[in-house]
C-alpha cells in the first residue's frame, strides 16, 4: 500500500528541487521527518522479551506533528490527560471559520493571522460569556484546536473549540449553568470575532492589503453540543492529532499521480480523486504550521496558569461525583505495551541506540 512516506521518499527531492528557492525552512523540516521516520536516523529502542529473552530492536518515530505514523501514542496521552480532567456537564464545540476571499491572505501571513485568529476568537468566547443575557460568568474555560484543511486538503483555517455548558465567577467561585442546548449566539459571535480580527490587522499594519469586501462578508460560526465527559473529549481527540491525509487514505501511485480516499460532507460514501504529484505534495505542505506554533491553547480555568484548578471547578458543579464516577467509565484508556514477535511475551526496555542524523534532501 502507499504510503505518505513513501510519496516524500520517492518525490521530496524533486519537489525541494524544483521550488527550494522559495520554500519555507519548516516544509523541508516536515519533508525530513517523514522520510526519516522509523529509521537509524532517529535512532533505536532495544527491548528483551519477559518470557523468552528474545532481543528486539525498534526504530524511533520522528515525533513530529504532521507525520501520519506518530499520532497514535500521543492520542492517547492527551486523552488520559483530559479524561483526569473532564468535567460533569455537557460540552459545546464552537468553530470560528474565515471567509474563502481572506484564504489567501492568511496564508501569506501564517504566524501572524494564526496567533490573531486565537485571540479574536477566545476573547470573543470570554467578551459574551460575561454578559448576564447569556451566563453572567467571568471565568469560563476552554481550549482551541487549529485545523487547517477540509477532506481533499484545500486551505480552510478553522478553529474548533470545545467549552463546558458554563461558567464561574471569580468573586464567589460560583458556577453559572448554561442552556443545554444553548450557549452563546453564533451571529454575535461571528460579528464580535470579525471585529477583534480586523483590529488586530490594523494593529500590525496589514489591514490595508486585505480587500475591504471581506468585512462585509458574513463570517460564519458553529455552536453545537457533543455530549458529556468523555464523549466529547474522544469526540475532539481526531481534530487534535490528525494530519492533512492519512495512509489508509492514499489509494495508489500510479503515472506521478496520487489516488486517495474522501467523503463528502453529510455523506459516508467513499469517493476517489487523483493529484499529480506535485501538486499532491503541495496541497500537503501547505498545512504544515509554523516551527513552534502552539496549535492546542488552552484559556480561563483551562489554563494551565490559571489560579481556579479543575479540582475546585468540579466541585462546584451539581451533582459533580456521580456525573464523573459514569463518565470515567465510559472510556478507558491502555497503556501501551510492545509485544515479542516470537511468543507473543512483554518487552522490556533495554538499551537506546543514539540517532544518526544525516542530511537527506534539506540542505541547499
Amino acid at each position: 500500500m502507499a504510503t505518505l512516506k513513501q510519496i516524500m521518499r520517492d518525490y521530496g527531492p524533486e519537489y525541494v528541487q524544483r521550488f527550494g528557492h522559495n520554500m519555507p525552512a519548516h516544509h523541508r523540516k516536515v519533508i525530513d521527518a517523514i522520510v526519516n521516520c522509523r529509521t537509524e536516523y532517529y535512532g533505536a529502542t532495544l527491548f528483551r522479551c519477559d518470557d523468552c529473552g528474545k532481543g528486539h530492536s525498534v526504530f524511533r518515530c520522528c515525533g513530529n506533528r504532521h507525520c501520519p505514523n506518530c499520532q497514535g501514542q500521543k492520542t492517547r496521552q492527551w486523552l488520559a490527560r483530559r479524561l483526569a480532567e473532564q468535567l460533569p456537564v455537557n460540552h459545546f464545540m464552537i468553530t470560528f471559520t474565515m471567509p474563502e476571499a481572506i484564504r489567501g491572505f492568511i496564508r501569506r501571513h501564517q504566524r501572524r493571522c494564526y496567533a490573531a485568529m486565537f485571540d479574536a476568537s477566545s476573547q470573543t468566547l470570554k467578551t459574551l460569556a460575561r454578559n448576564d443575557k447569556f451566563i453572567g460568568a467571568d471565568l469560563p474555560g476552554f481550549f482551541g484546536v487549529l485545523h487547517t484543511w477540509g477532506r481533499t486538503m484545500p486551505y480552510h483555517p478553522p478553529f474548533h473549540y470545545v467549552v463546558p455548558a458554563g461558567a464561574l465567577t471569580k468573586s464567589d467561585g460560583r458556577w453559572h449553568r448554561s442552556f443545554d442546548h444553548f450557549f452563546l449566539p453564533v451571529r454575535a459571535m461571528s460579528k464580535i470575532f470579525k471585529a477583534k480580527f480586523r483590529d488586530a490587522m490594523q494593529k500590525d499594519g496589514l489591514a490595508s492589503t486585505i480587500c475591504p469586501d471581506v468585512w462585509k462578508l458574513a463570517w460564519v460560526v458553529d455552536c453545537r453540543m457533543v455530549g458529556a465527559g468523555a464523549k466529547s473529549i474522544k469526540y475532539l481527540a481526531p481534530y487534535v492529532f490528525k494530519v492533512a491525509i492519512s495512509n489508509s487514505r492514499i489509494v495508489k501511485i500510479e503515472d506521478r499521480r496520487i489516488f486517495f480516499k474522501y467523503k463528502k460532507q453529510r455523506s459516508n460514501r467513499w469517493r476517489t480523486m487523483s493529484l499529480e504529484v506535485m501538486a499532491f505534495l503541495h496541497r500537503f505542505l501547505q498545512h504544515v504550521l509554523p516551527s513552534g506554533f502552539m496549535k492546542v491553547r488552552y484559556y480561563g480555568f483551562m489554563s494551565p496558569g490559571s489560579s481556579v484548578s479543575i479540582k475546585t471547578v468540579a466541585e462546584s458543579i451539581k451533582h459533580c461525583a456521580a456525573a464523573v464516577s459514569r463518565a470515567s467509565r465510559s472510556i478507558s484508556i491502555s497503556r501501551f505495551v510492545p509485544k515479542c514477535r516470537a511468543c507473543g511475551g512483554d518487552l522490556v526496555y533495554h538499551a537506546f541506540i543514539l540517532p544518526l542524523r544525516l542530511p537527506w534532501c534539506g540542505a541547499g
